[in-house]
């Protein structure tokens, strides 16, 4: 489904509220002058409230297991609004929030 391009200024969100942040841009292809990120890109989950009975168990990283089927740089599919990730280690998911409305792709 066509959806806008996820880039590196994108929110991205655990589902607890933790702030996810690619760690390898893709600064082969650009959407409104800032780096996109590629389906391979590790995120780094900062700030994750997660406990279970009273033990932390926060979200730490977020590795994307769907992404663009039309649009890639370098071999690998771009990362669309609609992407779905998984968090490590509790399996739950990464939400885009928030992200450029220019560029489309599928």
């Amino acid at each position: 489904m066509p959806g806008p391009i996820l880039h590196v200024g994108a929110t991205v969100l655990c589902a607890h509220g933790g702030t996810a942040t690619p760690t390898v841009p893709n600064p082969r292809v650009l959407v409104g002058g800032q780096p996109t990120v590629l389906m391979s890109a590790v995120y780094a989950i900062a700030g994750c409230p997660f406990n279970v009975s009273g033990s932390p168990v926060p979200c730490v990283t977020g590795q994307w297991v769907v992404a663009a089927t039309r649009v890639t740089s370098n071999g690998q599919p771009l990362l669309l609004m609609d992407s779905q990730a998984v968090c490590a280690p509790n399996g739950t998911p990464l939400m885009p929030v928030n992200a450029q409305t220019r560029v489309i792709g599928s």
